[in-house]
């Protein structure tokens, strides 16, 4: 099973962070990751830019057309700073793995399985869930061509 694995963050825990040279949590992140891509679970995993930073918007879909806002949005609790995506073989596992996060005081780890084929059984005979296989084979080919 895919898990996604949502850093969050909270005004304590960015108060917190100020106290630490930014080396080591680049270290500490650093670990962690090698050590999930050397015990192979590790799929995917990114930071995000600051909330604040002119490229990121908001996209509303309330009304029609949505509504396009630019950054800084929300309040610190509502965003999410990374990523990771991992291949598990159980919830117990996904666990662990989030339970061994290097990050500090006032973070949280959102951790949400990752939809699968089997999820859509009842839809099997749609078009776009057939396609989706598809998608999938022609992407993993991309990749393994372009390195």
């Amino acid at each position: 099973m895919k898990y996604m694995m949502i850093m969050r963050t909270t005004d304590s825990a960015v108060e917190a962070s100020k106290d630490m040279p930014f080396e080591e949590i680049i270290n500490a992140m650093g670990a962690y990751n090698e050590s999930m891509i050397n015990a192979g679970v590790l799929l995917a995993g990114e930071g995000l830019a600051e909330a604040t930073e002119d490229a990121n918007f908001l996209v509303d879909f309330a009304q029609d057309p949505p509504l396009i806002t630019d950054g800084p949005y929300g309040e610190t609790h509502e965003l999410f700073n990374g990523f990771w995506i991992i291949q598990a073989s159980s919830k117990e596992e996904a666990v662990e793995w989030a339970s061994r996060c290097p990050l500090g005081p006032g973070a949280k780890l959102e951790v949400r399985r990752v939809t699968d084929a089997s999820d859509f059984e009842d839809f099997a005979d749609n078009e776009y869930i057939q396609k989706e296989e598809g998608w999938r084979e022609q992407e993993e080919k991309l990749r393994a061509e372009n390195p």
